[in-house]
C-alpha cells in the first residue's frame, strides 16, 4: 500500500471511528480526555462509546448538537440480563443523552438453541428507541464461533430492526475477525435492508482497517464506507490514524486476525 492510499484509508477510518473506553476502571477524567481526543486536527470521530454512567457527563461536554455522537452499551458485556432490565437501561441511557445504543444479544441462549430469546431482546429494545437514536446489536461472534450461528444471529437482529450489527464486546478472547465480517456483511446484503456493520475489538492499525475496507468494498460496494453504514469500535486505532495522517509510519497489522 503506497503512502497516499494509506493516508486516504486513515482519513476514512477516522470518520467512521467509535472511539471507545469501556475499561472497567474508566474514570470521569478518562471521559474528559476521550471527548477531547474525538476532535482532531484532521477531523472528528463518528462517536465515542462509553459506559452508561458517563453519558450525562459526555453530553455536558459535547453539547446538544455535537458532530461526535454518544454511543453506550446495554446488556453488556454478559448478554445475560432480563429483557425488562435491559429496556430500563436503554430508556435511562436515552434520557441521559445517548445517541446510539449498542445492545448485546443473549448469545449464550442462542448457542443453546433459543433463537426466540434473541428476537425478543432486540424487539423489546428496538421498541423504546426512536429516531434519531440508533440501535447497534452486538452478536459476540467470537463466542458464537460457528459461521452458521453467526449468520443466524445476524439475520435475527436485522429482522427485528437493528440499525447496525456489531461483531463483539471486546471483552472476550476472540473479537472482530474477517471471517465473521464476511458472514455478517453477506447477511446485510442478502436482507436488502439499510443496515450498517461495526467490527469491534482488536483493530488497532490503519492496515487492520484497510483489511476490513477491502471486504466491505467487495461485498457492499465502495460507496458504503460512511458513518451511517460502517463503524469501527476501537480504542487504540486513533493513535495509528493520527500517526499516518501526520506523515509517520503506520504500525503493522495486529495478530488478532
Amino acid at each position: 500500500m503506497d503512502t497516499r492510499e494509506l493516508r486516504v484509508c486513515a482519513a476514512v477510518a477516522l470518520s467512521v471511528l467509535d472511539l471507545t473506553n469501556l475499561k472497567d476502571d474508566c474514570t470521569a477524567k478518562d471521559i474528559d480526555d476521550l471527548c477531547a481526543k474525538a476532535f482532531t486536527g484532521f477531523g472528528n470521530t463518528a462517536a465515542i462509546c462509553i459506559w452508561p454512567r458517563f453519558i450525562a457527563q459526555a453530553r455536558n461536554i459535547l453539547g446538544a448538537d455535537s458532530l461526535v455522537k454518544i454511543a453506550t452499551v446495554v446488556n453488556f458485556p454478559s448478554g445475560d440480563l432480563e429483557v425488562a432490565e435491559v429496556v430500563a437501561e436503554t430508556q435511562k441511557a436515552i434520557t441521559d443523552g445517548a445517541d446510539e445504543i449498542d445492545l448485546v444479544i443473549p448469545y449464550r441462549k442462542l448457542i443453546g438453541g433459543d433463537e426466540g430469546a434473541v428476537s425478543e431482546m432486540v424487539r423489546a429494545v428496538r421498541a423504546v428507541i426512536k429516531a434519531p437514536v440508533i440501535l447497534k446489536v452486538i452478536l459476540e461472534t467470537g463466542e458464537l464461533k460457528d459461521m452458521a450461528l453467526i449468520r443466524t444471529a445476524s439475520s435475527l437482529a436485522i429482522a427485528e430492526g437493528a440499525d447496525f450489527i456489531k461483531t463483539s464486546t471486546g471483552k472476550v478472547a476472540v473479537n472482530a475477525t474477517l471471517e465473521a465480517a464476511d458472514i455478517m456483511l453477506q447477511a446485510i446484503r442478502d436482507s436488502g435492508k439499510n443496515v450498517g456493520f461495526k467490527p469491534a475489538g482488536g483493530i488497532s492499525t490503519v492496515k487492520d482497517a484497510r483489511l476490513y475496507f477491502r471486504h466491505v468494498n467487495a461485498i457492499m460496494g465502495e460507496d458504503w464506507l460512511m458513518p451511517s453504514t460502517f463503524r469501527f469500535g476501537a480504542s487504540g486505532l486513533l493513535n495509528d490514524i493520527l500517526a499516518v495522517l501526520s506523515g509517520e509510519k503506520s504500525s503493522e497489522p495486529t495478530s488478532d486476525y
